[in-house]
């Protein structure tokens, strides 16, 4: 193990970007006072697939395609030994799930991951990342659309309880391109993810979608960035988070910037957060930046509310108890995105572990 290294610009928290975040739980990983595990976590689940190549490669050799002012991202950057890549070759239907998965996991030091997915142009592919060990981590996820290719991202955080994971997930989206996320996070201390896209060629789309669930002394934070830079591309954002328990903390930001370049912008973004108990907080935050008035159009939506008491009484005039008629509920406000992954056993695996959730809250 290595400490990391401290030649960045340390955050203090009254930063926009860190106001939110509550420095002293993220191990050191901004401020250089971490201890760096040589953890190499994430495998290819399943064997070998055509027109898929996974490897390591030194950091030399891969130079990152995107900055970010993000100090753990930067040092993710300097910092971590290797890449882990994942290639798609042009022209390529993959027709199976490449499933990357947590093959070790440890609290005994902070792990630095950066991680290339390549998608060749005119391909294809579903990649789904399971988080699913114990971890203290750091993670860097840079994704490449190459012209007319298609690509649908999930990531699962269901981290233990005391895990920490702060990442960026960072899509680039050329030409007629289609990039679809998803992001699920019911697990895990303290978890802070940016997922965030550029628009670099014309007529390309994303479609971003989130839930995440917090109980007592969690935070989940979760910051989007869209940087429409070219003309004629779509997006498209919908998280929903609920929170139970004293001191569950949810932040969403949710930051569209539309340059002056990118005339035929299309763009929605919303947010709506339920709160299930006193004592939790959720900040939402959606922003729209416009530098040009040649869009299609540009809105976002948040709320943030409680149970919606009709939807109870309706369950509970038909003999539902009302627990299962709050579980109900909750797993209604969840299932829209959830059943977009299109595997059953993950979708029900996330639905147990949300039942789960509201039962150690009391609901």
């Amino acid at each position: 193990m290595s400490v990391l290294t401290t030649n960045y610009l340390t955050p203090t928290g009254r930063e926009e970007a860190w106001r939110f975040t509550p420095l002293n739980r993220l191990a050191g990983m901004h401020d250089g006072t971490g201890i760096i595990s040589e953890r190499k976590s994430l495998a290819l689940k399943d064997g070998s697939q055509n027109g898929v190549r996974v490897s390591r490669v030194p950091r030399e050799l891969i130079a990152p395609q995107s900055y970010s002012d993000d100090v753990i991202v930067q040092r993710i950057h300097a910092e971590s030994d290797d890449v882990l890549l994942v290639e798609v070759a042009s022209n390529t239907h993959v027709s199976d799930v490449i499933h990357l998965h947590r093959a070790v996991g440890g609290l005994d030091g902070t792990e630095l991951s950066r991680v290339q997915i390549s998608i060749g142009a005119h391909s294809t592919a579903m990649i789904i990342v399971e988080n699913r060990e114990s971890a203290i981590l750091g993670e860097d996820i840079e994704i490449l659309l190459e012209p007319s290719s298609n690509l649908t991202f999930v990531t699962l955080q269901e981290w233990s309880e005391e895990s920490i994971y702060a990442a960026r997930h960072h899509a680039i989206i050329d030409r007629d391109a289609s990039f679809k996320s998803i992001t699920v996070t019911v697990g895990g201390s303290l978890v802070r993810i940016l997922p965030t896209v550029e628009f670099s060629g014309p007529g390309s789309s994303a479609d971003l979608s989130g839930v995440y669930f917090a109980t007592a002394g969690q935070h989940l934070e979760h910051r989007i960035h869209i940087e429409h830079g070219a003309p004629k591309a779509k997006s498209r954002v919908n998280f929903k988070g609920a929170l139970a328990g004293d001191k569950a903390h949810t932040v969403w930001i949710g930051d569209v910037f539309i340059r002056a370049t990118a005339e035929g912008t299309d763009t929605y973004e919303v947010n709506r957060n339920l709160l299930l108990s006193d004592g939790a907080r959720a900040d939402s935050v959606p922003n729209l930046e416009i530098e040009t008035g040649e869009i299609v159009g540009a809105g976002h939506a948040s709320t943030t509310g409680r149970f919606d008491d009709e939807q109870l009484f309706y369950l509970m005039s038909r003999g539902i108890p009302m627990e299962e008629a709050r579980r109900l509920v909750v797993r209604g406000f969840f299932s829209e995105i959830i059943s977009q992954i299109h595997d059953e056993a993950i979708e029900e695996r996330l639905m147990t572990r949300i039942d789960g959730e509201l039962a150690k809250a009391g609901h």
